[in-house]
C-alpha cells in the first residue's frame, strides 16, 4: 500500500504532459460549435476521440452526445476508463484538427466570393461637345474607377430635348459622345454604356413618380427658374419635369452612388425625397402589395477628388460648361492643335506678377494653374519651380503644350472609333440589353407596389 501511496505521490509530482493536457481538455466546456450548434461560418458537428494517438481518424459523435455539459461528461466517463491522457490529448487534438479545417474551408470561400461593388450611375448629353472640364472633372475619374464601382454611363437623350433642338444633330450627337466615352477609357467589358431613349423604363418611371411628387417641389428647383428665363414664353412642360426624369435614371438603377457637382445637388437631393416618398406611401405596411419591401434605394453623392473642377476660360469663378454660348470658354475634346492654342492664347488672365494658388482675388491664375496641374501630372510644388516667376506671355505656351500632349492620343482614339458604326452599336446594343435587365426588375417592383396589373396575371 505503502509503495503504491508513493508510486502516485510521483506521478502527482511530475505528470506527463499528455496527463497535464488531458485534464486541462476535460476540464473546460467544448465550444458552442462542437456541441452541434450553428456556428456562422464553421462546420458543427462535433467529433468524437480516436482510440489512440495513432489510431483512426475522428468520427461524428453520436446524438446522445450532442448535449453540452452531458455530452460532455459521458465523454469523460468513457475515456477516464481508457487512461486519461491518452484520451484527452486525443479530444483536445481531434478539436483543434476540425477547427482548423473548418477555419481553412471558411478562408478559402471567403477568398472566392466577390466583393460586392457599390453601383454607379451618370449620363452626358447629347448636346454639343464634350470640353476638358466634363473629362478631367468627371470621365477621367469613372475611367479610373471602374474596377472598384459596377458603372452604368449613358448619353441622356431624353433630356436634350427639353430645350430646343436638331434632330439630326441630336442622332450625330448621340454616336459621338458614345465614342468619346469609350476614346476617354470607359471599358464595355467593365461598364454599361448605353444611349438613355434605348431603355424605355425611364420614361415610364419618369411618369409614375409625377404621380407621386408634389407640385410644390418642383416650383422650388433653381435651375428651371434659371432656364425659363432665357427661354421665356417657350419653356416646355419638359423642363420644368427634368429633375423628375432624373430621379427616374437614378432610382431605376438602385444605385447607391451618384457622382455630382455643385450645381446639381439639388437634384440628388430631390431623387432623395421622391425615394423616400414613393417607400412610405406604397411600401410602409407588411399588407400592401410591396409586402413592406421597400422598392427604392436612396442614393448618396459621389464627391469628385479636389482640384478637378475646371473654370471658363473667360471667367475663372464660373464653370466650363457647353452651354455657354462663348466658345472661347471652353476647350472641347475635339478641337485641334491650333483652336487649342488660339483659346488659350485669348484666355482671361489678371494684372498680378508672377504665378500663384488659391488667391481669391485671381480666380483666373488659380484655374489655368489646375488644368497644367491636371493635364501633366506634376505636383504643384514641381509646377511653381518652373512657373512661379513666369509672365503670362511665358506660361500660356506651357499650358498649351501640356493639353495638347494630353488631349492627342484621346483625339486619335476617337477619330478611329467614330467612323466604326458597327462596333458602336455592338457596345450600346449590350449596353442597353444589361441595363434593361436591372431596369425591367425595379419597374415590376415599382407597379406592383403601385397596384398594377400585368399581362402576366391574364391567364
Amino acid at each position: 500500500a505503502s509503495s503504491a501511496t508513493a508510486g502516485a505521490a510521483r506521478h502527482a509530482v511530475s505528470p506527463s504532459p499528455a496527463s497535464r493536457l488531458a485534464a486541462f481538455a476535460t476540464s473546460v466546456p467544448l465550444p458552442s460549435a462542437r456541441r452541434g450548434l450553428p456556428v456562422r461560418g464553421r462546420a458543427t458537428a462535433p467529433l468524437h476521440p480516436t482510440a489512440s494517438l495513432g489510431g483512426r481518424g475522428a468520427m461524428p459523435l453520436p446524438p446522445a452526445l450532442l448535449l453540452g455539459p452531458q455530452g460532455l461528461a459521458a465523454v469523460r466517463g468513457k475515456t477516464q476508463t481508457r487512461g486519461q491522457g491518452r484520451a484527452g490529448l486525443s479530444l483536445s487534438r481531434s478539436v483543434a484538427m476540425q477547427a482548423a479545417s473548418t477555419d481553412a474551408e471558411t478562408a478559402e470561400k471567403t477568398a472566392e466570393k466577390p466583393a460586392v461593388k457599390k453601383r454607379v450611375i451618370s449620363g452626358v448629353q447629347p448636346t454639343g461637345n464634350l470640353h476638358l472640364g466634363n473629362y478631367l472633372g468627371a470621365i477621367r475619374q469613372w475611367a479610373l474607377n471602374q474596377d472598384e464601382y459596377e458603372n452604368y454611363f449613358f448619353v441622356v437623350d431624353l433630356h436634350a430635348i427639353t430645350m430646343p433642338h436638331s434632330p439630326a444633330e441630336l442622332s450625330k450627337s448621340s454616336f459621338d459622345i458614345v465614342a468619346l466615352y469609350l476614346a476617354c477609357g470607359i471599358d464595355p467589358k467593365k461598364s454599361r454604356i448605353f444611349i438613355q431613349s434605348h431603355v424605355p423604363q425611364h420614361a415610364e418611371l419618369a411618369w409614375l413618380l409625377n404621380c407621386v411628387t408634389p407640385m410644390n417641389w418642383m416650383e422650388k428647383m433653381i435651375q428651371y427658374k434659371e432656364k425659363a428665363k432665357k427661354q421665356g414664353e417657350s419653356v416646355s412642360v419638359g423642363l420644368f419635369d427634368y429633375p423628375i426624369l432624373m430621379a427616374a435614371d437614378i432610382l431605376l438603377y438602385q444605385a447607391q452612388l451618384v457622382p455630382v457637382g455643385e450645381d446639381q445637388r439639388q437634384h440628388l437631393e430631390i431623387s432623395r425625397d421622391i425615394s423616400r416618398r414613393f417607400n412610405d406611401l406604397y411600401c410602409k405596411k407588411k399588407s400592401m402589395p410591396a409586402k413592406g419591401r421597400k422598392v427604392f434605394r436612396d442614393p448618396e453623392a459621389l464627391i469628385v477628388k479636389e482640384g478637378a473642377r475646371i473654370m471658363s476660360l473667360e471667367d475663372g469663378r464660373s464653370k466650363m460648361s457647353k452651354s455657354d454660348p462663348s466658345e472661347g470658354s471652353r476647350i472641347n475634346l475635339s478641337d485641334s492643335e491650333d483652336v487649342i492654342r488660339k483659346k488659350i492664347k485669348r484666355c482671361k488672365t489678371d494684372q498680378f506678377e508672377g504665378m500663384e494658388w488659391d488667391n481669391p482675388d485671381r480666380p483666373e491664375c488659380t484655374n489655368l494653374l489646375n488644368i497644367l496641374k491636371e493635364c501633366s501630372g506634376r505636383s504643384r510644388e514641381d509646377i511653381m519651380a518652373e512657373v512661379k516667376d513666369m509672365k503670362w506671355g511665358e506660361f500660356k505656351p506651357v499650358l498649351a503644350d501640356a493639353i495638347v500632349a494630353h488631349l492627342a492620343p484621346i483625339q486619335a482614339r476617337y477619330n478611329e472609333l467614330v467612323d466604326d458604326k458597327t462596333y458602336l452599336h455592338e457596345v450600346l446594343r449590350e449596353g442597353a440589353e444589361g441595363a434593361e435587365e436591372v431596369a425591367a426588375q425595379t419597374m415590376q417592383w415599382t407597379k406592383t407596389a403601385m397596384g398594377f396589373t400585368s399581362r402576366a396575371d391574364l391567364v
